[in-house]
């Protein structure tokens, strides 16, 4: 049990860096370019995920199995964590809800709990 705590407060860590490249990456494309918020949010949130997934894959998890296998892995429970945001995006949009950092937020948020428990779970489940 302490085990999943340590774990779950590591991920946590890791995941605030990533939210930060997701953050700072999405605002950037959303003041500069004519994307869609989502796609804006989908690219920070992808590039923030492949720091997450090197970062958990050495601290968090401490995983020495095949890193395109679990890179992969990683890869398609980033992909559903992405479907859940994409239903926030689109509910906000529905809403006539226009503040894009609060929408990042909740769709941000959506995803973490998605995220650590599939990559606990499937990913990273040999370590467990």
């Amino acid at each position: 049990m302490r085990r999943g705590v340590r774990q779950f407060i590591k991920f946590g860590i890791v995941g605030a860096s990533g939210l930060v490249v997701n953050f700072v990456v999405a605002h950037i494309l959303q003041k500069t370019t004519p994307l869609s918020w989502f796609a804006d949010f989908a690219a920070g949130f992808m590039l923030g995920g492949v720091s997450n997934y090197v970062l958990n894959r050495v601290w968090t998890f401490r995983s020495h199995r095949n890193p395109l296998i679990e890179g992969i892995q990683f890869l398609a429970v980033s992909a559903v964590a992405l479907g859940a945001g994409k239903l926030v995006f689109a509910a906000a949009e529905r809403m006539g809800f226009a503040h894009f950092t609060t929408t990042w937020f909740v769709a941000t948020l959506a995803g973490t709990f998605i995220n650590f428990f599939l990559n606990k779970y499937w990913t990273f489940r040999h370590l467990n």
